[in-house]
């Protein structure tokens, strides 16, 4: 029961934390980092190509944000990174919540998106591991896990949006 209090009042603290303009700015060069890396392999694999899909962006927007955005972060790093100081490791936590996140894509394409054959791609999943590994930095340094959020949910929509990445409904086919 304490572990469980715990782990709840781990993530109440990082939606109720607010990162200050250093944390921000932190990541913000985290988030330049990571769309650059991302965009070097998902270009160089051509798992992403120029194709503007701008029609009903605000919904996609709102969607993206909502899932994967705040249900993956609240599981993968709300749940599991611990905040500055809980930990003696945190970077046991850290590697396992990266792991788990690149496992769960691949799970994702065997049992619930019977069309995202590209999960399962050694880029796709490249991309996945950097931008986790992303979250988790943004996450474990600033405590909150808005910015994390943030980078995941603006990642999946500009991917969506201008590079051809594909939305859940055309997954389910």
């Amino acid at each position: 029961m304490r572990r469980l209090s715990y782990i709840i009042r781990r993530v109440w603290s990082s939606l109720v934390t607010w990162p200050d303009v250093r944390g921000w700015a932190q990541c913000g060069i985290i988030a330049a980092l990571g769309f650059g890396l991302i965009a070097a392999v998902a270009f160089r694999a051509g798992i992403a190509h120029w194709q503007p899909a701008f029609v009903g962006w605000p919904l996609r927007l709102v969607k993206v944000m909502i899932v994967p955005a705040l249900t993956e972060e609240l599981s993968f790093r709300g749940l599991l990174i611990p905040g500055r100081g809980d930990s003696v490791r945190p970077g046991r936590w850290i590697a396992a919540g990266l792991v788990l996140f690149v496992a769960w894509h691949a799970a994702e394409a065997l049992t619930f998106l019977p069309g995202a054959h590209l999960f399962l791609t050694a880029p796709f999943l490249l991309c996945a591991a950097i931008l986790g590994a992303g979250c988790a930095w943004m996450r474990y340094r600033t405590g909150s896990l808005w910015p994390a959020v943030l980078f995941h949910g603006l990642t999946v929509f500009v991917w969506q949006s201008a590079f051809g990445g594909p939305d859940v409904a055309q997954l389910l086919k």
